[in-house]
């Protein structure tokens, strides 16, 4: 009988973002275990005084102090990055923070916000992580490629031990020193939480006054924000299956393995906290809440927009460029889209299905219509993006693991293809419309 492989796993479960890259290395481990897991999530400090004793094959963890001396050991190792650089001789899994800044600039400019903000960590050892540097810069250029400017809260240096007290000050009075209406973008969403409380002191309005978005989409502490916050959802349940995709190959020296293992942003979940059209020109504004608030199988056409909004089609055009830089076709297609990528990245309909709850007539229009503002067709959207259990149904047990035993063989909702040479990342195949009704 072959050996059951012993992974330890140092992630912390009290946020959504490891309590994901939890679910999806289970995931793995169920379809291509088994495997045996020693599960620490108080960290490396609580383990390492018996680490050598546990006849480990592989480690799953956060960057630590003490990673060099984890190395050491030899062991098959994966690195989830958090507040340190990539450690070079290890596999790293690392956000695409160039495009979460991104994801976020734009659906602020789409809310009308012509002043903007980003807030960065706190002042501890992550306020210069490299994640929220690189959110920091993607935004601001995107802000800055539109043509505005925008503000920075750097917090106090990193060598001040300031009480969060103290630093919700600093933060409320920079606030009202702000411009508003004001889109800032937190660099998680612990951090936009915080800065919903430093508005409430600084007698800022939420959403306003400033409107606000973090990152992570993690349920709690989106949910326990009051208003709740909007945040872009990042794939950590499929970044975790790759990390153990990846272990098993080192572990059973098994090649290639990619450099890096990159975590996608999927799309914007909107909440209360940018739930406002901040725009001067009541017919856009009128326009765009009419967009926003449009149900799935409503008609929306500019005409009917334009109508709406009580000018002429012609008028309206020319208000929503010098307002937003784009045309009224232009936001509609991306609130359209962003509904589609919604539903193929957090459900397990079929794409035949979310045709019809969307009011498209045929599969084929809305194939065509999500590929000419994604690039690529919606199967394969939801093979790159979409989590695990967004792709199977549950099982008739309520949850989404297999109840008969392990399956040997790769789920079919991870065809994928990998680029060895960057990153790990979905390389998009066109694909006749007729697989979609697969």
């Amino acid at each position: 009988m072959s050996k059951i492989p012993k992974v330890l796993l140092l992630i912390e479960s009290s946020r959504g973002s490891g309590r994901s890259l939890l679910r999806g290395i289970a995931h793995y481990a169920h379809h291509q275990g088994p495997w045996s897991f020693y599960w620490e999530p108080g960290g490396l400090e609580k383990v390492w005084p018996k680490l050598k004793t546990l006849d480990l094959d592989g480690i799953i963890l956060r960057d630590v102090d003490k990673l060099e001396e984890v190395v050491a050991f030899g062991i098959p190792a994966v690195v989830i990055g958090h507040g340190r650089t990539e450690v070079s001789c290890l596999l790293n899994v690392v956000t695409d923070s160039e495009r979460i800044g991104q994801m976020a600039a734009e659906h602020l400019l789409a809310c009308g916000f012509k002043k903007f903000a980003y807030c960065g960590c706190r002042a501890s050892k992550e306020e210069n992580a490299p994640w929220s540097e690189l959110r920091r810069q993607s935004f601001a250029d995107r802000i800055r490629q539109a043509g505005w400017s925008c503000e920075d809260f750097s917090g106090p240096p990193s060598s001040s031990r300031l009480s969060w007290l103290r630093e919700r000050g600093l933060m409320a009075r920079w606030l009202q020193s702000l411009s508003k209406p004001l889109g800032l973008m937190a660099a998680n969403d612990d951090r936009a939480s915080q800065v919903v409380e430093a508005c409430k002191v600084a007698g800022v309005s939420v959403p306003s006054e400033v409107g606000i978005i973090g990152v992570d989409n993690d349920e709690v502490v989106c949910g326990l924000s009051d208003p709740p916050l909007s945040s872009v959802s990042v794939n950590f349940d499929r970044a975790g299956y790759e990390a153990a995709s990846a272990l098993d190959c080192l572990m059973k020296g098994r090649g290639p393995v990619p450099a890096r293992i990159v975590v996608h942003p999927t799309h914007i979940v909107i909440r209360r906290s940018t739930d406002v059209v901040a725009v001067e020109d009541k017919s856009v504004a009128k326009a765009l809440r009419y967009i926003h608030g449009a149900s799935c199988r409503e008609e929306l056409t500019v005409a009917v927009v334009a109508r709406n909004a009580g000018v002429s089609r012609r008028l309206l055009e020319k208000r929503f460029r010098r307002e937003l830089g784009c045309s009224v076709l232009g936001e509609i297609r991306r609130m359209h889209t962003e509904k589609m990528a919604q539903l193929l990245v957090e459900t397990h309909l079929p794409v035949r299905e979310i045709a019809e709850t969307l009011g498209f007539g045929d599969v084929q229009h809305f194939a065509r219509y999500f590929r000419s503002v994604k690039k690529m067709s919606p199967l394969a959207y939801r093979k790159a993006y979409a989590g695990y259990s967004a792709q199977q149904p549950r099982s008739q047990f309520g949850d989404s693991f297999t109840q008969t035993g392990v399956e040997r063989h790769l789920p079919e909702c991870y065809p994928l293809k990998h680029d060895f040479s960057n990153s790990l990342k979905i390389l998009d195949e066109p694909k006749p419309v007729s697989a979609l009704l697969v």
